[in-house]
């Protein structure tokens, strides 16, 4: 299994529904898939105390899903390993007064992660082609009226493209994750949620209405897979039924792009080393 195979291909007549969501490749069971895991995350720990004190590069992951499929979970089992001084992590909710006075991704920009730190945005400023689409916020967002017309959506595709490009010709590496469950696997969470007492704070009825949306939300993601899965910002849709199988792909997808860069403690010339031993020997003297 590569991850490759999770990979929406630029320019790719992409269809959601060819992706099992219950799909786990050669993996059986929980058991099977945790001792990777682990050992990817150790790995990880390794490239991002490099990535830190490198001071380089940064990395963006961007991850979404529908509600119930495991955003909070795979941030939580595959980062929790990772020092969290190199890490951010940030939630887009429902936009704010101030937020609806600037463009949509000027708070997007505002949360994006310095250099040598891994930011995760749990939610995107992919919500900006989802949420407001699928439930025609476009009006509340202060856009004069003769810019609001049927291209919109295309012009943010490529307004994203652009934005995403801008960030890796600076750097910033992008990585899109979409957890990938079906309708029934998120009814069963969500009946979970109601009857397990220790999940109820979970639960929001807002989760049951966006379920009606379901068959549009499906529609518009397949069209932002297509649209945005781009060569240096590549779209990954993980069969996601199974939460164990979704963190594994995560870590390996995680693992494979860090792999991929320039990693290196920073080397000290002649200079600094001479420095160092001087320093040293100040504090020996101190014995």
């Amino acid at each position: 299994m590569k991850i490759s195979d999770f990979r929406v291909k630029e320019g790719e007549k992409f269809k959601l529904s060819d992706i099992k969501t219950d799909f786990t490749g050669d993996i059986d069971n929980k058991e099977q898939a945790e001792v990777p895991t682990r050992e990817n995350i150790e790995k990880l720990a390794g490239l991002q105390d490099k990535l830190y004190a490198q001071g380089k590069y940064g990395i963006l992951i961007n991850i979404q899903a529908m509600d119930t499929a495991g955003k909070d979970g795979v941030i939580k089992h595959v980062m929790t390993g990772l020092n969290p001084q190199g890490t951010q992590v940030h939630s887009f909710k429902e936009p704010s007064v101030e937020e609806l006075n600037h463009d949509y991704l000027w708070r997007a920009v505002n949360h994006l992660p310095g250099r040598g730190y891994i930011g995760i945005f749990n939610r995107s400023y992919y919500e900006e082609v989802l949420v407001v689409r699928v439930h025609n916020l476009i009006q509340n967002e202060k856009i004069p009226s003769e810019l609001i017309n049927e291209d919109i959506w295309k012009k943010r595709y490529r307004q994203i493209n652009d934005f995403e490009e801008y960030l890796n010709e600076n750097g910033f590496i992008v990585i899109k994750i979409f957890l990938h469950i079906s309708k029934e696997e998120q009814r069963q969470r969500l009946l979970s949620r109601i009857d397990d007492k220790t999940k109820n704070w979970k639960f929001s009825a807002a989760d049951i209405k966006e379920r009606e949306f379901w068959n549009h939300y499906q529609k518009c993601y397949q069209e932002l897979f297509r649209e945005t899965s781009t060569k240096n910002a590549p779209w990954y849709v993980i069969p996601s039924d199974s939460k164990w199988f979704s963190r594994y792909v995560f870590s390996e997808i995680l693992l494979k792009s860090m792999e991929n860069l320039d990693l290196e403690y920073p080397n000290l010339n002649s200079e600094q080393q001479m420095q160092l031993q001087i320093y040293k020997q100040h504090l020996l003297d101190e014995e």
